[in-house]
């Protein structure tokens, strides 16, 4: 029998490279993919295949598709992790930083999914996991376009496992809370690059450098998310949303107990929105 084959984006580090590692003690044949093919000489080095990808560029996408195809003849599992962390104020967020946020975390998926499905479909079986995140279920200042990102991308998830299961192809939504990766370093870099020197927001920076750091406070480490996650998709009747993680239940729980204008106050605070004071707010 053949090894069932799995293609990862984003493996450079984190989530993406615990999957990489996990599938492949698993007995699977991985094909890791990042931006950089440089960031994956460790994985080679363990004998998995590496790809370099750009999940924005459409034609690297088909690309990498097609030689994977040619390689291994298959494509079972394809598992959509590369993702981008827009933190900011969404009142100030540059065009070109949004387009990007939604090109990597929402589009880039799809067209994904969309490239497997055909093969998974003539195979009669297929599994689609997309890694979104409880922020795409509980919005917080400062990440209003991440977490749009997220929502989004589980609506779409929702989508493809109705439409793609006559044709024997499952679709799961993973919902991670705080997981160790290096999402805080990605998320802060990005967070110092759009705020602007005339910021409404300049005051209470340090909180939104908080907001961006916030997912590695006592986070899950990323090797025993990627051994849960493997082992639970690949049971008889995968489950259609998962939730791993330190905070990944509390919190969609307290978004749903919890008055909104209530939570609003909450968050505010947290996040230093009250501190403003009220010659540096909207007149």
């Amino acid at each position: 029998m053949e090894k069932r084959v799995v293609l990862i984006t984003g493996c450079s580090s984190g989530i993406g490279k615990a999957l990489a590692e996990e599938f492949h003690k698993c007995g699977f044949s991985v094909v890791a993919t990042a931006r950089s093919l440089d960031s994956l000489d460790g994985l080679k080095a363990e004998g998995i295949s590496t790809y370099s990808l750009d999940v924005t560029d459409e034609v690297g996408i088909d690309q990498v598709v097609k030689a994977v195809l040619k390689q291994e003849r298959r494509i079972d599992v394809l598992v959509n992790n590369a993702g981008y962390a827009l933190i900011g104020p969404a009142v100030e967020l540059p065009e070109k930083e949004l387009k990007l946020q939604f090109q990597t975390n929402v589009i880039a998926p799809l067209l994904l999914a969309q490239k497997v499905a055909p093969v998974m479909k003539e195979q009669r079986s297929g599994l689609i996991i997309n890694i979104g995140s409880i922020s795409g279920l509980v919005t917080t200042p400062f990440s209003g376009a991440y977490c749009a990102s997220k929502a989004a991308l589980h609506a779409l998830s929702d989508a493809l496992r109705m439409e793609l299961a006559p044709f024997g192809i499952n679709v799961v939504s993973v919902q991670p809370g705080a997981i160790k990766s290096q999402f805080g370093e990605a998320a802060t870099r990005i967070s110092a690059r759009v705020l602007k020197p005339d910021s409404w927001y300049l005051s209470i920076e340090e909180s939104i450098k908080m907001r961006a750091k916030l997912s590695q406070v006592n986070a899950t480490p990323s090797e025993e998310f990627a051994r849960r996650l493997v082992s639970e998709v690949m049971a008889i009747k995968p489950p259609s949303i998962l939730r791993i993680g330190k905070q990944s239940f509390i919190f969609p729980l307290l978004k749903q107990l919890i008055p909104t204008t209530l939570l609003d106050g909450i968050l505010k605070k947290k996040f230093g929105l009250t501190k403003i004071r009220s010659k540096d707010s909207i007149q």
